[in-house]
């Protein structure tokens, strides 16, 4: 952006119920393996929810149980030379050593997060918008590759370290939802790395890098930005980024019932639908999620219909501003508006995988 209940069919909601079961046993049975049970993955959860993911990235780990692809790409500074970091197997976590090893002695980039849903909507360095990039060609920047140490499900892993400056971005997707299509989408953040800049989103974006005018993006915020909208306390909020505005609720600035929220791995939640979206959220490493608004497209002409473009961004806002800080882990977006119990199963398999802990 430019620095200026519908009723869901009963069976989706037993299979989203009964996945929740599942991880919960899964949970209680012991520590998280290399390799999780088929079927427990959030992308396995919301096609059984009738909501399919149409974009899956993730540094960190497998988000389908059958995945065996490179989750990101790296480029060292020594010779230029790039390589695929991949899983350690079907459906597990990120062959941090690969990286390691590769980058020893040198600095390397993440150059490309990989799409694991198989649409190839695949993230790379953001090209100049309305906002010119800071690096040559306009371009933004690439996150250094071991700026954002973890783990997860025991494994060591690396996220992804958005400084001022940096940014990614596809223009051309592949099923991504547009106009007033309804859609899902999540991410797993570093909830104490954030400032006030714009604007540190993930989501649908405009696909000319342009702020396109109202309702042209739908998009996870996170920060403590308050020129547009606010929450609670002084922040950060997640709150949508839907172009010409960062909204906490139906109103377009002050809404009270969107709480500061700052744990150290945090699940954002934004999902929209025709008049009709949500803001959820809760502690990516222990219990469920909170909902923070649930109700109609804000009460301020051009967000009902939405007239979102299907690009996705990462790191900046709509236009390619980019002066916002954050640590992006996973996240994934939807055809089709999910339950909340989809996502509240997709939650239970997020605080099983234990981020953060060894």
């Amino acid at each position: 952006m430019t620095i200026r209940l519908t009723l869901r069919p009963l069976r989706r909601t037993l299979l989203a119920t009964g996945a929740t079961v599942a991880l919960g046993v899964s949970v209680l049975t012991g520590t998280a393996p290399a390799s999780q049970a088929a079927g427990s993955l959030p992308c396995d959860i919301y096609a059984s929810g009738g909501t399919p993911c149409v974009a899956a990235h993730s540094t960190t780990r497998a988000l389908y149980s059958s995945y065996n692809g490179p989750l990101y790409q790296v480029r060292r500074a020594s010779d230029n030379a790039t390589r695929d970091i991949g899983v350690l197997s079907p459906g597990g976590y990120a062959n941090a050593a690969t990286q390691d090893t590769f980058c020893a002695g040198t600095t390397c980039l993440i150059t490309i997060v990989y799409d694991q849903s198989g649409r190839n909507n695949r993230l790379t360095q953001a090209p100049p918008g309305g906002f010119p990039g800071p690096a040559p060609g306009g371009y933004d920047n690439l996150a250094n590759a071991t700026a954002a140490p973890t783990t997860v499900g025991g494994h060591k892993a690396y996220g992804i370290f958005v400084a001022p400056g940096t940014g990614y971005r596809n223009n051309n997707t592949n099923g991504v939802a547009k106009g007033d299509q309804p859609e899902g989408m999540y991410a797993i953040l570093d909830g104490t790395h954030y400032n006030g800049g714009c604007c540190f989103d993930y989501g649908n974006a405009e696909t000319n890098s342009h702020d396109n005018g109202n309702g042209t993006m739908e998009a996870i915020y996170f920060g403590n930005n308050k020129v547009w909208g606010y929450g609670a306390g002084n922040g950060p909020w997640i709150m949508a980024d839907l172009e010409n505005g960062l909204f906490s609720g139906v109103n377009q600035r002050y809404n009270a019932n969107d709480p500061t929220i700052s744990h150290r791995y945090l699940t954002a939640i934004i999902k929209g639908e025709p008049n009709h979206w949500s803001i959820r959220g809760g502690n990516a490493q222990s219990g469920g999620l909170s909902t923070f608004y649930n109700g109609p497209r804000p009460n301020v002409p051009g967000y009902n219909p939405m007239k979102k473009e299907g690009a996705i961004i990462l790191g900046i806002g709509g236009d390619n501003s980019h002066g916002a800080a954050g640590t992006f882990y996973e996240g994934v977006m939807t055809s089709g508006y999910p339950s909340d119990a989809t996502e509240n199963a997709v939650q239970a398999n997020i605080t099983s995988v234990a981020y953060g802990k060894s």
